[in-house]
């Protein structure tokens, strides 16, 4: 799948999973397989070809074949075909030695709750991959028992990562007399400079993410590493009342009536969003680093920057999708060796170099000085632990529900205090088979 996809499966992925969810639950799972041949390592990804991964693993499967003298037979699958197919073959003998999954409860933490992937908490040890990982890239690779993500053991591991920010045309501020803003008030003096010139600064779209997203990224302006383990985690109820999420929905309503995001917002999808900034349209667009690599091809007009969200200690984001291997792997073995591979320099610097966001890169093997950028930016949200994973993920279905409910809010066809309500009926009905 695009990149450019990859923000919206992130969000969606909950409600993607559910059809799936209900197939899996009628599987067992199967013993594993160590009696394989040895000699092939059957894998399956959905990464393009010239994309960062795509890339980075075609370089992977050439030294794992002249390291080990095994070959690998990799299938290509498209995001939705692993989706689809995960209940049907991952209990049988045709379940791959490794595969892509994306992260989160309702997928790997599903995958994991029903025996379907393998607890490799002690290859993690043997190759010491969790010394490579920063403590939020660590969450979603690790599930509890219910496949709850943040548990104790690993069902897989990522070897890139993904964030929410802020896209800057250079350009247009420089046009109008404004410096990047580096705290949230200077971030609305900004807003409020473009909107006085008769600009709608922000590229956003209500028909689909990104707006739920930065209803969320306003959230984390006022919540902390506890707000997100009970968003994220279920530790303790989320207050729907509470600063965070009603300053959250407040703020996002004055950004439709101070004319900072278009009125006809409701209506937009994110590919049009995108191609407003793009264009040049909508000097900001606040969005995933999955963007990244298109503007590099595609916004060429002018210069632009991509910053963390300014004043914010918590940024959306998370790792990447997970390397995870069938518990019905033939080869499990290999599939450890592969992983390895993935995460040396070498590798993770093919993933830098091509705009994506390796996790265990050397800073001087990035040539490439927009990426370079790119990856500085996002090791300082990891640095400050500040990963804080998608709206929709708590609930099954809960992207749809946000979709929906933040149309409400910016049509003005209900109020604040209804909108939290709802979301947080549907957050709550949603989540409690966890808590």
């Amino acid at each position: 799948m695009a990149r450019t996809n990859q923000g919206k499966k992130s969000l969606a992925v909950l409600a993607a999973l559910t059809v799936t969810g209900l197939a899996l639950s009628g599987c067992t799972s199967g013993s594993a397989s160590d009696s394989g041949d040895g000699d092939t390592l059957k894998l399956w990804h959905y990464e393009g070809a010239d994309s960062a991964m795509g890339k980075a693993w075609a370089e992977a499967i050439k030294i794992f074949e002249e390291e080990t003298g095994a070959t690998v037979e990799f299938e290509e699958k498209s995001f939705e075909q692993i989706q689809k197919t995960a209940s049907q073959v991952l209990d049988t003998d045709a379940a791959p030695d490794l595969m892509e999954f994306n992260k989160g409860n309702a997928t790997a933490g599903f995958l994991a709750s029903t025996g379907l992937i393998t607890d490799i908490s002690d290859a993690v040890a043997e190759y010491g991959w969790d010394e490579k990982l920063a403590p939020s890239l660590q969450t979603t690779a690790k599930y509890s028992e219910d496949g709850v993500m943040g548990g104790d053991a690993w069902y897989g591991i990522p070897n890139y990562g993904e964030f929410v920010g802020v896209y800057y045309n250079k350009d247009a501020f420089a046009a109008a007399g404004l410096e990047i803003p580096t705290t949230y008030e200077d971030f609305v003096d900004v807003l409020d400079a473009f909107v006085a010139k008769g600009i709608t600064p922000l590229a956003e779209a209500g028909a689909e993410y990104p707006l739920g997203q930065l209803w969320y990224q306003l959230a984390l302006l006022e919540g902390d590493r506890g707000f997100v383990d009970d968003y994220q985690l279920y530790k303790d109820p989320v207050d729907w009342e509470g600063p965070e999420v009603t300053s959250a929905t407040e703020t996002l309503k004055e950004y439709v009536d101070k004319g900072y995001i278009a009125s006809d917002v409701s209506s937009v999808k994110a590919e049009d969003a995108g191609v407003s900034f793009i264009n040049g349209s909508s000097p900001i667009f606040v969005s995933g680093s999955w963007w990244f690599g298109r503007f590099v091809a595609e916004a060429t007009g002018f210069d632009w920057t991509l910053t963390a969200f300014p004043g914010a200690d918590l940024s959306l984001g998370s790792s990447g999708n997970l390397w995870v291997v069938p518990e019905n792997a033939a080869n499990k073995e290999l599939a450890y060796e592969f992983i390895d591979i993935t995460m040396r320099p070498e590798i993770q610097a093919i993933i830098g170099n091509n705009g994506g966001l390796p996790v265990a890169v050397d800073a001087a093997d990035i040539t490439d000085a927009k990426s370079a950028e790119l990856i500085e930016t996002f090791n300082g949200v990891l640095d400050a632990d500040g990963l804080s994973f998608y709206p929709d993920w708590p609930a099954p279905g809960f992207y749809d529900v946000l979709v929906q409910e933040l149309q409400g809010l910016i049509t003005g066809a209900q109020d604040v205090e209804t909108t939290n309500a709802n979301l947080g009926e549907q957050y709550d009905e949603g989540t409690a088979e966890f808590r």
